[in-house]
């Protein structure tokens, strides 16, 4: 009898589905400005999940390049087709102890933080750090601070998204304001410290680069 009531206890028991055999991986691919490279894999049990998720790595593992191991990079993905999840750049920022290596005593740092609209109607906030080579006065760092808004606001209408993403990666945004700085005071190093991508173009006109799940937007509908 007790025999009995073990197989039906057992049998009654509610099949616990492994979670982990119910997903499937997905290759993460990077926009065709940086080679639509694979990022890596990440797995889901639902492709709308991925949509919206934002994925870091660096330049090194992009390029191998041990020297941009500090150069960290954002995408975000925006669409999920088969089995690949296509993403957006989102954003870059250098590494904090990169930066903090680069500070030195009785020496000027000039910081400028933009809101630029690219060529073709993208608009992002660039972060700009010159680091002059001795102090210098409160009349040349203006100077110099001049000349990194006016340089980044001229170049950046001048450039599609992807090219100017591409020039400030590659350190030729930096070279150049570093050049035209040097007229001013001596100037040590220049960085595009961080970047963060704000609005998208749209027949509309510019709207917020906001990616958002048509999971969590069914979520919204039904609150």
């Amino acid at each position: 009898m007790y025999y009995k009531r073990c197989l039906i206890s057992v049998a009654s028991r509610p099949v616990v589905k492994d979670k982990w055999k119910m997903k499937k991986w997905y290759d993460v691919v990077a926009p065709e400005s940086f080679g639509g490279i694979s990022l890596g894999t990440i797995p889901s049990d639902d492709p709308d999940k991925l949509i919206g998720r934002v994925l870091e790595t660096t330049m090194y593992d992009l390029t191998g390049d041990i020297t941009q191991v500090h150069v960290k990079l954002y995408f975000q993905i925006v669409k999920v087709e088969g089995d690949k999840a296509y993403t957006r750049f989102k954003g870059h920022e250098l590494a904090r102890d990169y930066m903090k290596s680069l500070v030195r005593r009785k020496s000027s740092k000039i910081q400028g933080i933009y809101n630029i609209q690219t060529k073709d109607g993208y608009i992002l906030r660039i972060t700009v750090v010159a680091l002059t080579s001795y102090r210098c006065k409160t009349s040349q760092k203006k100077a110099i601070s001049r000349i990194m808004r006016e340089y980044v606001y001229q170049k950046a209408s001048e450039l599609n998204f992807n090219d100017l993403v591409q020039e400030i990666l590659k350190g030729t945004i930096s070279n150049e304001i570093a050049e035209r700085a040097r007229k001013i005071y001596p100037i040590r190093r220049v960085e595009v410290y961080k970047t963060k991508l704000l609005m998208i173009p749209s027949p509309e006109g510019p709207k917020p680069a906001v990616v958002i799940s048509p999971i969590q937007l069914k979520k919204s509908i039904v609150k």
